[in-house]
């Protein structure tokens, strides 16, 4: 990264952290989905930056990956998981939290272990770490609260116009002796009272473009021609392509997916549907100091030293 790569990831970090602030205001038990995640990725916009993924709102036993529809009738509820993301020049910030919409004390020692997980995370992170201090660390924090880590959702490195590009940042001391080098990256713990582990679940509506090639149908060509242009290869879903070119483009993703133009992603479930709570942020690593670019409050904004 550049220095002007490294600004536009930071100003996309400060973004973010202004979105998630916001978040906390208008997200209440019994608004709908659809309205809370339409209102987020709204400001992103109107903050200046661009948006870099649907918004997620998974709520429960569902752990990621949920977006609402265009026409979406669910309402929030349980324990709500946020991930946003926003970019600047596909710069991206990459940053979650989850909320208690119910008060119960389950629920809060599930969000207040996962923000503890993702402190110590960052408190962990520096140029040269082992990959498995780091989920070592984020483990311990977890289960020393009796839950579980989930082992097979991890961090990530994150590079200009891709979200996960390649290096993860485990939540478990999963024996990796590679060390962390300068870049671009995401610490994203999940604590659950479950096995640990989540599956595939229905699709998401959330898509990405894989291919390029030509499809027969005009709908299908109108609607990737649009893609090409406005997501590239980041994630894009059916409500926004819906709020385009209205219903006909849910016909259009339907065909772009038997031609191979798009993958969709399944919402990724835990596998006892025991609850779940998230929190993620993006972590700048330099030489000789990180940068936390997400970061809604400075407690841990101070370089960290060799």
């Amino acid at each position: 990264m550049n220095q002007k790569d490294k600004e536009d990831a930071i100003k996309a970090g400060k973004i973010s952290a202004e979105v998630k602030k916001y978040a906390r205001t208008i997200i209440k038990k019994g608004v709908l989905l659809v309205e809370i995640a339409n209102k987020i990725e709204d400001k992103i916009i109107e903050l200046g930056g661009e948006i870099a993924f649907p918004c997620n709102l998974s709520m429960d036993h569902i752990a990621a990956h949920y977006t609402p529809t265009y026409n979406d009738t669910t309402l929030a509820s349980g324990l709500l998981k946020i991930d946003i993301g926003v970019h600047i020049n596909g710069w991206t910030a990459d940053t979650a939290f989850s909320l208690d919409l119910e008060g119960t004390e389950e629920n809060k020692k599930l969000v207040e272990t996962a923000e503890e997980a993702v402190k110590t995370g960052m408190r962990t992170i520096i140029n040269g770490v082992k990959l498995r201090n780091i989920g070592k660390e984020i483990q311990n924090t977890i289960e020393k609260n009796k839950l579980n880590p989930i082992i097979n959702l991890t961090g990530h490195s994150i590079e200009q116009y891709d979200l996960h590009a390649g290096i993860i940042i485990p939540n478990v001391d999963d024996g990796q002796e590679e060390k962390l080098k300068p870049g671009l990256y995401a610490i994203e713990p999940f604590a659950t009272s479950g096995s640990g582990r989540v599956y595939d679940g229905s699709e998401s509506g959330i898509y990405q473009l894989i291919n390029e090639k030509n499809v027969r149908s005009p709908i299908a060509r109108e609607v990737l021609e649009y893609i090409i242009e406005k997501y590239s290869t980041l994630p894009f879903c059916s409500r926004w392509l819906v709020k385009q070119f209205g219903t006909k483009a849910l016909f259009g993703l339907k065909q772009l997916q038997t031609n191979g133009n798009i993958h969709s992603y399944a919402q990724l479930v835990e596998t006892s549907k025991n609850k779940v709570a998230q929190f993620e942020n993006t972590v700048l690593v330099e030489k000789d100091k990180i940068t936390i670019t997400s970061l809604e409050q400075s407690d841990f904004s101070k370089p960290f030293e060799n």
